[in-house]
């Protein structure tokens, strides 16, 4: 009898220290739960998104086929995403402080004038007078059929010229993407090259574009590729642009894989350019799938 009380308030016992312990853990689940939410705070400033598309030959299936996901399609991806924060983004608002807006542009512009009338569609706007949860909700899914058009476009074409970032950055960001009063954001689709046929000056060591070749012969594809372009001032040409109100994110870097110091080099090229030009704020990210990248997405636009 003593045995079977005893077992009984052993039992007793260790029910009881279960019971504390699985609060004390929930209590502590809760608490990083908590400090997870406030570490990252989401901004309710007003979005003004620019998407900006690279459409050389780094799309081309045939060129530089990727059996996991094409590159074309990782950007559909990224687009979709980029959309849907700025849905997500608006639907968390009161409908008096909504005054939000997105557009994607092609530099250079398509030479298809009806695909360019498509582009203009995807100029959209939201402020309290338009911003019903179903109008809202058709923006992502009018940005994917409309930048699947245009990526089918310029691969079925197959002419391509190169995509002129550093004349976008030059004549196009200060006029059409910044805006006061707004959270400017800028994501740029590319490989992290940049080259035009038209824009292809050099002064000193300092160019508009940035392709293999030029990594090469710069001697940038050795263990000292750092120390060589600080001191010999290696990197793109200077623009006079004061981009303080900015925020810039550059999605899909895809090095040349025979150098093993490609990627560095390209970021430290995008690095060293965008602190130039005062940018607020930027990251520069490996092509990845879009899986991967959605919160990096959702996190560098929402963010404070």
């Amino acid at each position: 009898m003593k045995a079977y009380k005893l077992i009984i308030v052993t039992l007793c016992i260790i029910l009881t220290y279960s019971c504390s312990n699985k609060k004390e853990k929930d209590r502590v689940a809760e608490v990083s739960k908590e400090i997870s939410s406030t570490s990252k705070k989401k901004s309710k400033e007003n979005l003004n998104i620019s998407i900006v598309l690279d459409l050389s030959d780094r799309i081309n299936p045939k060129k530089y086929p990727e059996p996991s996901m094409e590159f074309y399609q990782r950007d559909l991806g990224y687009i979709e995403s980029v959309a849907k924060t700025y849905e997500n983004h608006i639907r968390g608002k009161r409908t008096n402080k909504i005054n939000d807006k997105i557009q994607l542009f092609v530099e250079p512009a398509p030479s298809d004038s009806e695909l360019n009338q498509k582009i203009a569609t995807l100029k959209t706007q939201f402020d309290k007078t338009n911003a019903t949860k179903e109008e809202i909700l058709k923006t992502a899914k009018k940005y994917i059929e409309i930048c699947n058009n245009i990526y089918e476009t310029a691969i079925t074409d197959d002419k391509y010229v190169g995509s002129d970032i550093r004349g976008f950055f030059k004549n196009k960001i200060q006029d059409y993407c910044v805006e006061e009063g707004y959270k400017n954001v800028v994501v740029v689709l590319t490989d992290g090259y940049v080259y035009h046929k038209d824009n292809l000056t050099r002064e000193q060591n300092r160019t508009s574009y940035l392709v293999p070749k030029t990594i090469r012969s710069f001697k940038l594809n050795k263990g000292n590729w750092k120390e060589k372009l600080q001191t010999k001032d290696y990197g793109f040409l200077p623009l006079n642009q004061n981009l303080q109100n900015v925020e810039v994110l550059v999605l899909g870097v895809n090095p040349n894989k025979k150098n093993p110091y490609e990627e560095d080099v390209i970021k430290e090229y995008w690095k060293k350019w965008l602190t130039e030009m005062n940018v607020k704020k930027f990251q520069i990210k490996r092509a990845d799938l879009p899986i991967h990248i959605n919160d990096v997405i959702n996190d560098f636009i929402l963010t404070k």
